[in-house]
């Protein structure tokens, strides 16, 4: 099995320079994670307070969802925080609950990134594709198609009278898979149905989950990894930072998750040194040896070429 190309960072960096790139903060983590609910819950403040707010409220959420996925993600890497145990609990209880099973899935992705055998590849292998295939995927996206196809999809594989017991483990599986969430409805439902905003978690968790959440992950999935050649064998080029600004920033790509190519250069790395690595290796003139591109627009055309 091929693995994808390592670079050293000592061969770019000084032993100074990297060691204070590599440094492991024990607050910045927590107070990431802290952030996100605090937005996630202002958001929901703002909704309730303001309801004709509630479209960038979704947005604002969606984007966090996706925020706590990333930070979960930093801890699938044991960077979000120094302590192990702490780094496990802030991923596993304060971000996903999926950590285990996502931890050594996407550390295959590295292993083999861009390779034949990297198991995210199928996610940029179609790329580019036309405008009209990119606006029903778009459209699949916020209407909530692609969010049942992914979360419940795998029902409709087994015959649901059968009482094999392979069929019904999978069952089960898939149910046992979201009952965090349902508990977490269930909860939010009973405590604020009181004071008359029982729809509050179908409106402000539910839905920005079901439409906008799965839509900025392939925004962001798209500028990772889209139009990047199979068995592509440079390190710098097999995965893409694309310079969002402040807009994309707060709804597509929080936590400095845009800063992909660094990312993979330097897998260890905390989300939060990414831009300071970044800095670095635009002023080591590395930067034109890499993917980087300029705006999620830019990215977009070349993921959906005009005329295609």
């Amino acid at each position: 099995m091929a693995e994808a190309a390592r670079i050293n960072p000592r061969t770019i960096f000084t032993e100074s320079e990297w060691a204070r790139l590599n440094a492991r903060s024990t607050w910045i983590g927590p107070v990431l994670v802290l952030n996100c609910w605090a937005v996630i819950l202002a958001a929901g403040v703002m909704a309730v307070v303001w309801p004709l707010t509630l479209p960038l409220a979704v947005m604002v959420i969606g984007g966090r969802q996706l925020g706590l996925a990333i930070l979960m993600h930093d801890a699938a890497h044991r960077a979000l925080h120094p302590d192990p145990a702490i780094n496990d609990f802030l991923g596993k209880w304060l971000c996903d609950p999926s950590l285990d099973l996502y931890r050594p899935y996407h550390l295959n992705h590295h292993r083999f990134a861009q390779q034949s055998e990297d198991p995210d590849l199928a996610l940029s292998a179609p790329f580019p594709i036309s405008r009209a295939s990119l606006r029903r995927k778009i459209i699949r996206d916020l209407t909530g198609q692609t969010y049942f196809k992914q979360r419940f999809g795998a029902l409709s594989m087994y015959n649901l009278d059968s009482a094999r017991p392979s069929r019904t483990a999978s069952i089960w599986a898939v149910i046992k898979s979201r009952r965090r969430t349902l508990l977490g409805g269930v909860i939010c439902t009973a405590a604020l149905a009181p004071f008359g905003l029982w729809w509050a978690w179908l409106a402000l968790w539910f839905l920005p989950s079901a439409t906008w959440l799965p839509l900025v992950t392939r925004l962001r999935n798209i500028g990772e990894h889209a139009c990047i050649a199979q068995n592509e064998p440079d390190p710098m080029c097999q995965a893409r930072t694309t310079l969002a600004n402040m807009v994309e920033r707060a709804l597509i790509a929080p936590y400095w998750v845009n800063y992909h190519c660094e990312h993979h250069m330097f897998m260890y790395l905390p989300c939060y040194r990414l831009v300071q690595a970044h800095r670095m290796l635009r002023e080591k003139g590395l930067l034109e040896r890499m993917e980087v591109r300029a705006g999620y627009a830019e990215m977009l055309r070349l993921a959906a070429p005009a005329g295609a």
